[in-house]
């Protein structure tokens, strides 16, 4: 262990405080601050003078109190007993510190992590005399009814195994012992701990080529984002950035999921602590709280600690995609840690960038997304691990200039653009459709003509190019109106319309709409535009389009969201039945 330094502050400027008497200490080095014990950590060193982002209120100190250094970075707990937890920005488990000291909880309390007391099952999976390299899995214990806890070799260790045992342990006492090549002896424990800036390695990072599939239809079909891809959702206040947020959260299909308040309300936390022990996996009918882990830091914690907060979330999703898991993170909102590193760069008297934000934003946002990615694990049985990140901006009235916006777009491959105009309409998701775009369609086309339908690009770009379509029409709808337009303009418009409301739409507090599985998906997608087809062949063969906008099967369209998921499969034979023969029958009139 590195000696502790220990030193006196001298200045105090909000979550900012200098102390000198700090040679000892190193660069984002954790300190305890003042006889309070706040937790804080060294952001800049200047000869013995460091400058420490303090992560609790710091109202009361003063110059002449002193600074301890740890001698260790800031860093997280990795072990069984994470999933299923609520911890703030810089790990502590909120629901233990409620215990110790009520609902207002005091400056410098803390606890650990991972709770030392409980004792697990652990069943080893390596032998005596078995040789193991940094990833390797020793051993399993059940954590969840969903999530089986993998304990690894920690990177940069490796050694031939002496002693293994199963059991019930606590996640300090060792369960394995490894004899390195030096003769030295490390036992082994099921907790480690690891630095939160400094991303957890792996082999090699892979090309990502399946989708990351959410249940959501205008995401899944238009704008999707790969397993281990990037993604961002910008939006003003009030579009339903949280609400989608919350949906992938829910419904994508990742073993694993880490929820990060970064600076929201309240409530909005509350409603995911409410919501997930309550819903039900519909992979596995188990709670989806057995599978989520919540990093809570709301708008009246301490500002500093959002900007630990990101990288707590992605250290604890990283050690979770080293067990070869699917891991997805969700950060809701990178614009309010960005007001952190706006804060702390203004106390630090840096030279401020665009609207005063810090000029290495782009870089520390950067250095989040890069953690994404699908990799292949350390270890000798090269498992793949994948971590997906999705981000939500929250630019001040929507505007996509903002810094903090425009540095995401560059860095992330998806962006689903939420618009206030279709919020006000009521038209949720509020994903606009001609902003938005994904640049993982292409690579994984392949995959979803495989494992869903060969056609499916095909219809996709052919409802892209319709929705395209209605736009340019529109303009021309309110200068002359819709009379001037031609049948197959005018149905072009009928068609979008039925995409727009009976396809994009979707009903995020219904039972039935707010999850669609993929193929539901395709086969809602093609009845749709089987009646545009249908439909533009018979007014090309002069049928009224009078007639083929006034077919029953409308209505049926109209409800195709609603039914369920057991029974889609027969209704959709059913109905485009219904499409060929109401068509063929209006050309039947029309030749009579």
């Amino acid at each position: 262990m590195k000696k502790k330094s220990q030193g006196k502050i001298i200045k105090v400027s909000g979550p900012l405080v200098v102390a000198e008497g700090m040679r000892d200490a190193d660069l984002f080095d954790v300190v305890r601050v003042s006889e309070k014990n706040l937790i804080g950590e060294i952001i800049e060193m200047h000869g013995d003078r460091a400058s420490i982002q303090v992560y609790e209120e710091t109202a009361g100190l003063g110059p002449g109190e002193i600074v301890v250094s740890e001698g260790a970075p800031l860093s997280v707990e990795l072990g069984p007993g994470l999933i299923g937890g609520i911890f703030d920005g810089i790990q502590r488990p909120l629901d233990r510190l409620v215990e110790m000291v009520g609902n207002n909880i005091a400056r410098g309390v803390s606890a650990a992590a991972i709770d030392r007391e409980k004792k697990w099952h652990f069943q080893a999976a390596v032998a005596d005399g078995q040789a193991c390299v940094a990833g390797d899995i020793v051993g399993t214990v059940r954590e969840t009814a969903l999530v089986e806890h993998r304990v690894m070799v920690p990177p940069g260790v490796s050694g031939m195994v002496t002693s293994i045992r199963s059991g019930l342990m606590t996640v300090t006492e060792p369960v394995c012992q490894l004899r390195q090549a030096d003769g030295s002896l490390i036992p082994l424990t099921m907790l480690q701990r690891w630095p939160v800036r400094r991303g957890r390695p792996y082999k090699v990072k892979l090309a990502p080529d399946q989708p990351l599939t959410t249940g959501q239809r205008c995401v899944d079909t238009f704008f999707p984002v790969a397993r281990g891809g990037t993604a961002t959702i910008p939006g003003p206040f009030g579009s339903g950035k949280t609400v989608v947020q919350h949906q992938l959260a829910k419904w994508a299909d990742a073993d694993i999921v880490v929820y990060i308040g970064c600076g929201e309300r309240g409530n909005e936390m509350t409603d995911v602590l409410m919501e997930f022990p309550e819903i039900v996996d519909p992979r596995s009918g188990e709670s989806l709280m057995k599978r989520t882990i919540l990093i809570a830091n709301t708008s009246d914690m301490p500002v500093a600690a959002r900007e630990a907060s990101i990288y707590t979330g992605i250290t604890i999703a990283e050690y979770y995609r080293d067990m070869g898991y699917s891991v997805s993170i969700m950060a809701d909102s990178t614009s309010r840690w960005a007001e952190a590193l706006r804060e702390m760069s203004g106390r630090l008297e840096e030279m401020p960038g665009e609207e005063g934000y810090p000029a290495y934003l782009s870089s520390r946002l950067a250095g989040f997304y890069e953690r994404a990615g699908a990799v292949r694990c350390l270890g000798q049985d090269d498992r793949i691990g994948v971590l997906t990140a999705i981000g939500a901006v929250s630019p001040p009235g929507g505007d996509l200039s903002d810094p903090v916006a425009q540095a995401t777009l560059r860095i992330v491959k998806v962006f689903w653009g939420l618009d206030s105009a279709l919020a006000y309409k009521r038209h949720f998701p509020a994903i606009n459709w001609l902003n938005s775009y994904s640049l993982y369609v292409d690579r994984i086309d392949d995959w979803k003509k495989d494992q869903i339908a060969p056609d499916w690009p095909t219809l996709r770009n052919d409802a892209m190019r319709l929705l395209q379509e209605e736009a340019e029409l529109e303009e021309i709808v309110r200068l002359v109106g819709q009379d001037s337009l031609s049948a197959a303009d005018r149905l072009k418009l009928e068609a979008s319309r039925s995409l727009r409301e009976d396809y994009l739409m979707q009903d995020s507090f219904e039972d039935v709409d707010t999850y669609t599985s993929s193929r539901k998906q395709y086969l809602m997608l093609r009845l749709i535009m089987q009646y545009y087809y249908q439909a533009n062949k018979a007014i090309d063969d002069n049928t009224s389009f009078r007639e083929i906008s006034r077919l029953p099967v409308r209505y049926e369209l109209a409800r195709l969201k609603m039914i369920a998921e057991e029974d889609f499969e027969v209704q959709a034979e059913e109905i485009a039945r219904h499409i060929e023969e109401q068509i063929q029958s209006v050309q039947s009139r029309e030749v009579q």
